[in-house]
């Protein structure tokens, strides 16, 4: 089965579109994500301009650029500049100064994670590990962590919508509803354990959910 794109109205801008910043781009597009996407490269820029609706040619190390390209008005950003370190942190930098609520920043050894989380990332990105789709999703937050283990399965962790809270998963019914199955359970405050038919869901719980990709998105769609 497809997966059909759907509206998430969440704005993320994506700076550096090499291998990584472009496939995260481009998912988060599938996804139904605003996003605009900035490389110094103008060569670069025009390859995916026909692939991406807003797309610039910038030096994201000048806060002049990134001011007239609207880059502080938005929620989410990534940074996923690959070989130029140093323009990897300056960039991160600006946009935590810009007081994006949430940056993501691509990080090329555990070193330079660590120095990306010191000037201002909120979470450090390590691609051999992160691809992609994986963060596309994560990046949206409709779920908290979000793993694929075949071409048409995965298992996603996310908060419990508001619709089974006080219920068992049998009276949710979510098994049929959505054919998704509800691995384990997380109370605010408690560890994961196991779920059973009685296992009832509380307000704040997170769960760990397996399914088809498309059962497993549709589902997570319900805690937007």
């Amino acid at each position: 089965m497809g997966r059909n794109p759907r509206r998430h109205n969440t704005r993320v801008v994506v700076i550096g579109l090499g291998r990584f910043g472009s496939s995260l781009a481009r998912e988060l597009v599938t996804h139904g994500s605003e996003v605009l996407a900035i490389d110094s490269d103008p060569h670069l820029v025009q390859q995916l301009s026909d692939e991406l609706t807003h797309v610039a040619a910038a030096d994201t190390t000048d806060m002049d650029a990134l001011t007239q390209l609207g880059v502080p008005d938005f929620p989410h950003a990534v940074v996923g500049i690959g070989s130029n370190m140093e323009a990897s942190i300056l960039t991160t930098s600006l946009l935590a100064d810009c007081a994006i609520p949430r940056i993501w920043a691509k990080a090329t050894s555990r070193q330079h994670g660590q120095i990306l989380e010191r000037v201002g990332a909120h979470h450090v990105v390590f691609p051999e590990h992160d691809m992609g789709e994986r963060v596309a999703h994560l990046v949206t937050g409709r779920m908290i962590d979000y793993i694929e283990f075949d071409a048409d399965y995965a298992m996603a962790r996310t908060t419990a919508p508001a619709s089974v809270i006080g219920k068992t998963l049998t009276a949710s019914g979510l098994r049929h509803r959505f054919e998704v199955t509800v691995v384990a359970v997380k109370h605010p405050g408690g560890e994961f354990t196991y779920t059973t038919a009685d296992t009832v869901i509380a307000d704040g719980d997170q769960l760990i959910v397996s399914g088809r990709i498309d059962a497993v998105e549709r589902f997570a769609d319900l805690t937007d």
